[in-house]
């Protein structure tokens, strides 16, 4: 019997095969993820039987090192011991160096604390904090001890909070004086045809310097040498009272580059003594009552973070202690961005919680959003009016949006050396027009139904018109921001707008000026908020809720920011600078983002 075959059509079996492949590639990504699932699940199981809880002899010395990133809160990472590349990216919480600092104080397993910094990966003010905890801790009676094979600036500020300062017999010391740097891109710019159109409001507000000048203006430079010397005046006047080396002698030392090695640093009264490590460790075995021969118990920062006595705690009462970090965003944010949509929930959450009789806003920002910064401090205004006591705690940042978010508060704490105040708006806007024509022979035309239908767009130069109208947005939101310090700070109008105008303050000055309250770390703000609220026993619950590992892994802009970084170096920071602009909406209230302090 004979069978007739029948031809496929080429039309079929190309769709034939393509819905095979759909099919196939369908199945495949399901079991590749089923099969992903446990892998994960095996690692994470692994990594958890590897971080049992640590044992802690008597006699054991808080070796504290700081040699990675410092952040406001420790981020889940369970893989970081592990070597994943880019996820290998290790970092420690202020929150969790000051609950070791202060639970060691009182753990009689603690001997005594080893400072082994040479730098301290973070900006003054977080310095500082942590060298207050460190002066605090010595009130327990306990031993602190710095030695290092070299010193930085911040290394040797933050070691003379401890009883005795040592350095390597061929180790060096960096003492200078701190200077202030700025990056102008406006020759780049004018290299590439592309023309910065900037409205602003505020003499001071040198955010839009760099793509507008090649240097600072008077304004900024007198800003600038006000900020710097006061920063300067808290650092020697602390390392004169730690050191007992008068201010003048130190300004004589800075400005002949003196100590610059270990006799030097000796001979000048930095160090108590030079020491090879064995030597020293000869030393803290002496002060630790234990033989030559024995080896010295220690245990890492980080590991004792997570393996200290916890705070007892009586009462439901609460005290909510709210993270506002980062750049200040329209809509969602994240552990280091304060989106002005997650972040009112955040404060929701707090205000709306019976027991939370408290807040405490952490700010850690130099602004961004003005209309994401207005609606955050409307939240607050809420969170007021629902009964609940709003105390600030300033870390390196609070300026302008950070600012803006923090002047309704009841009570606002600042470090000496914060960045704070900054009030003041401006709106930036580029005209690409001749870039593209000129350098990528690219033009535009365009068509219309109105005289101003095609406005900022950044294909041309804005006109009168358009210019006027981005003017009178920036002086209303100007008016506002002045507005809602004055009313937060019980001030005039007039006088906020004297010390505003864009212009940053340290803490110090800012409590001179009645921007801050109080000179202090969060533990105070937390103190003064349990005290406002009439609380003895309360317990302390933090918001935002943080990422878990998985989100964070899954988190593509976090990991290509931190490779960035690292493959950047130098130049992350005029990237960073300049993506700003580019992606910045709206009118800003922001401070300089790319001032580097050294």
């Amino acid at each position: 019997m004979a069978y007739e075959t029948k031809q496929e059509s080429g039309a079929k079996k190309f769709w034939r095969i393509v819905f095979g492949t759909m099919v196939g590639l369908f199945f495949s990504s399901i079991i590749v993820s089923i099969m992903s699932i446990f892998f994960m699940i095996g690692i994470v199981a692994a990594v958890s039987s590897g971080t049992s809880s640590t044992v802690i002899d008597k006699n054991t010395v808080l070796k504290i090192k700081l040699d990675c990133d410092i952040t406001e809160r420790t981020a889940d990472n369970p893989f970081e011991s592990m070597n994943l590349g880019a996820y290998n990216t290790t970092s420690i919480g202020l929150n969790d160096i000051l609950k070791a600092l202060k639970a060691a104080a009182t753990d009689d397993r603690i001997s005594g604390i080893y400072l082994n910094v040479y730098d301290v990966p973070a900006a003054f003010a977080t310095v500082e904090e942590i060298r207050n905890a460190i002066i605090k801790f010595r009130e327990s009676g306990k031993f602190v001890y710095a030695y290092c094979e070299g010193y930085s600036q911040r290394g040797y500020y933050l070691a003379t909070a401890a009883d005795k300062v040592f350095l390597h017999e061929k180790g060096e010391m960096d003492f200078r004086g701190l200077a202030m740097q700025v990056m102008f891109y406006k020759g780049l710019l004018d290299k590439l045809g592309v023309e910065m159109q900037v409205i602003r409001h505020g003499q001071f507000k040198s955010a839009v310097e760099p793509y507008i000048l090649d240097k600072m203006s008077e304004a900024n430079r007198l800003q600038m040498e006000t900020l710097c010397n006061s920063l300067w005046e808290t650092m020697s006047g602390n390392l004169a009272e730690a050191r007992g080396i008068d201010i003048d002698s130190l300004n004589y030392y800075a400005d002949n580059l003196i100590p610059f090695n270990a006799q030097d640093a000796l001979n000048y009264g930095f160090v108590d003594g030079i020491l090879y490590s064995r030597d020293f460790e000869d030393t803290l075995r002496n002060l630790l009552n234990i033989e030559a021969d024995k080896d010295i118990k220690s245990i890492s920062l980080s590991e004792y973070a997570k393996n200290c006595p916890a705070e007892k705690v009586k009462g439901s009462d609460k005290i909510a202690v709210l993270y506002a970090v980062g750049e200040i965003k329209d809509g969602k944010g994240g552990d280091e961005v304060i989106g002005s949509e997650t972040f009112c929930k955040a404060i929701r959450d707090a205000y709306q919680d019976k027991d939370v009789k408290a807040i405490v806003l952490r700010v850690n920002s130099p602004g961004g959003s003005a209309l994401a910064s207005e609606i955050i401090w409307r939240e607050i205004e809420t969170a007021k009016a629902a009964g609940k006591i709003v105390v600030t705690s300033m870390g390196d940042y609070a300026a302008s949006g950070g600012y803006y978010i923090s002047c309704n508060s009841d009570l606002i704490f600042a470090e000496p050396n914060t960045l704070t105040g900054s009030i003041g708006v401006f709106g930036m806007l580029p005209n690409v027009q001749n870039f593209l024509k000129d350098k990528l022979g690219i033009t535009v035309d365009v068509v219309k139904s109105n005289a101003h239908a095609d406005s900022y767009t950044g294909m041309r130069k804005l006109d009168a018109v358009e210019t006027a109208k981005l003017q009178a947005t920036v002086e209303e939101c100007y008016a506002t921001f002045t507005g809602r310090v004055a009313a937060g700070r019980k001030m005039t109008v007039e006088a906020v707008d004297e010390i505003g105008q864009g212009r940053v303050w340290t803490g110090k000055d800012a409590l001179r000026l009645g921007l801050v309250d109080k000179l202090g770390h969060i533990d105070d703000a937390l103190t003064a908020a349990a005290k406002m609220a009439k609380l003895t026993d309360y317990s302390v619950v933090t918001y935002p809720k943080q990422k878990s590992w998985f989100e964070n892994i899954l988190d593509t802009d976090d990991k290509s920011a931190q490779i960035l970084q690292r493959e950047l170096g130098d130049l992350y920071e005029p990237y960073t600078a300049l993506r700003n602009i580019v992606e910045a909406k709206g009118i800003q209230a922001r401070m300089p983002m790319e001032l580097i302090i050294e």
